[in-house]
C-alpha cells in the first residue's frame, strides 16, 4: 500500500484577493466549485497515480495565515462529490495552513473552529518563521482533536526560514507528528500554485538545488526518523512511482 498525502487542488474562483489590504486572508466564495476542465485534469492525475501503485491519496487544500470562520470554505467535500468512484482507492481530505508572522497571533486551530477542522482527515502546518515553527513542534503536535499531524517544510526556498533545532524536532516526533518532504522540489517540478502565491515555493533549477540542500539537513537532524515523502505535484509529467522516490 502506497500513500501520497499531498495531492494539491485549487478550485476555480475559490479565492480572490482583497483590493484594499493585500495582507488580509484571501476571500473564499461560498459557491466554490471545480470546472469540468479542472475535474478532467484531476481525474487524469488520479489515473496516473493509480497506475503507479498509489492506493491512498490525500487531496490538499491550502490556506494562508489562519482558518478564518468568516471566509473559510471546505472545497474538498464538493470535489469528492464530483469525482468518479474508484474501488480500492482511499481518498482523504487534508488542510494545510501556511504560517507567517501574522499567524504568530493565532492561526485558527481552536475549539471555536473545531467544526471547520473536523471534516478534514489530515491537518498540516507549513511554518515560515522561527516562532511558527516552534509553535508547530511544541504546541500543536500535542495529542488533541485539533492536533497537526504533519509539519510541512518549505524546502525549495533559498534557505529554510528557521533553524531545525534538535529539541523542537525531537519533541514533535515524540508527540507523533511527522515532517513532510515533497519530492516535487527534488526534480524541479511544478508544485502547488497556491504555495507559490503565498511566497513559500520556488521552482526550476534554483528550487531544485535548494531542495537537496535543505532535505539533507532535515535527514541529518531527524536521523531519518519521523519523515514522510509526499508528492506535492501539480503536473502529470512530474509524478514518480514509489520505487523511483525510494531511489531519491
Amino acid at each position: 500500500m502506497h500513500f501520497d498525502l499531498n495531492f494539491p487542488v485549487t478550485a476555480s474562483g475559490s479565492t480572490s484577493q482583497p483590493k484594499k489590504n493585500k495582507n488580509k486572508q484571501p476571500q473564499q466564495s461560498s459557491q466554490t466549485a471545480f470546472t469540468p476542465a479542472q475535474i478532467k485534469g484531476i481525474e487524469a492525475r488520479l489515473d496516473l497515480l493509480e497506475h503507479l501503485g498509489y492506493t491512498v491519496i490525500a487531496f490538499n487544500q491550502s490556506v494562508n495565515k489562519k482558518i478564518d470562520p468568516k471566509t473559510h470554505v471546505n472545497i474538498l467535500d464538493g470535489l469528492l462529490q464530483q469525482l468518479r468512484a474508484r474501488p480500492g482507492t482511499v481518498f482523504l481530505k487534508r488542510l494545510t495552513i501556511v504560517l507567517d508572522n501574522d499567524s504568530e497571533k493565532g492561526f485558527g486551530l481552536t475549539n471555536a473552529n473545531a467544526s471547520l477542522v473536523e471534516p478534514y482527515d489530515v491537518i498540516a502546518l507549513l511554518p515560515t518563521t522561527p516562532a511558527t515553527f516552534s509553535l508547530a513542534c511544541l504546541t500543536h503536535s500535542l495529542p488533541s482533536p485539533l492536533t497537526a499531524h504533519i509539519v510541512a517544510l518549505p524546502l525549495t526556498l533559498p534557505r529554510l526560514p528557521f533553524q531545525l533545532k534538535h529539541t523542537l524536532v525531537r519533541t514533535a516526533i515524540k508527540n507523533g507528528a511527522v515532517f513532510e518532504i515533497n519530492y516535487a522540489g527534488a526534480i524541479g517540478g511544478e508544485s502547488d500554485a497556491s504555495l507559490s502565491n503565498f511566497g513559500v515555493s520556488d521552482t526550476g533549477a534554483s528550487g531544485k538545488r535548494n531542495w537537496w540542500a535543505a532535505a539533507r539537513e532535515v535527514v541529518r537532524v531527524t536521523k531519518g526518523k519521523g519523515i514522510i515523502v509526499s508528492g506535492g505535484v501539480a503536473s502529470e509529467a512530474d509524478y514518480r512511482g514509489p520505487k523511483d522516490i525510494a531511489n531519491l
